[in-house]
């Protein structure tokens, strides 16, 4: 049986300074896909227009992916940030209708900043 992760318990390990720390330190190992929902949740959180309980969502999945110690090791290769990315998905699924065509060209931009040219029907598939 799958452990329920409760996600309220890591708000207080986000800050802005902490996540592009992370993001900066992993974002080759994780890769693009992690990275690329990390931060669209980043600029979603960023609109004032967006609600204090969306915020509060992603601050605390935002925290997790900081936290260097979670319920799979990133370290392990391969399947290290997939329950990061799920916990991201999840996240990023509950706040999508806050989610605007400019936070998607700016999170492509950083994207493209750090890894070069990206799929952007890869990009796309992941948040269908």
């Amino acid at each position: 049986m799958a452990k329920v992760i409760n996600y309220k318990n890591y708000r207080k390990l986000y800050s802005d300074s902490k996540l592009w720390s992370k993001i900066v330190k992993v974002a080759k190992i994780a890769g693009i896909k992690v990275i690329y929902a990390a931060l669209l949740l980043y600029y979603v959180s960023c609109d004032p227009k967006v609600s204090v309980k969306d915020k509060a969502k992603i601050y605390g999945v935002l925290g997790y992916f900081i936290l260097p110690v979670d319920l799979i090791p990133d370290a392990m290769p391969m399947v290290g940030y997939g329950d990061d990315l799920t916990a991201l998905l999840w996240a990023l699924h509950a706040v999508w209708s806050n989610v605007t065509p400019e936070m998607e060209s700016k999170a492509k931009i950083r994207l493209q900043e750090w890894f070069g040219t990206i799929n952007n029907d890869e990009m796309n598939r992941l948040l269908e």
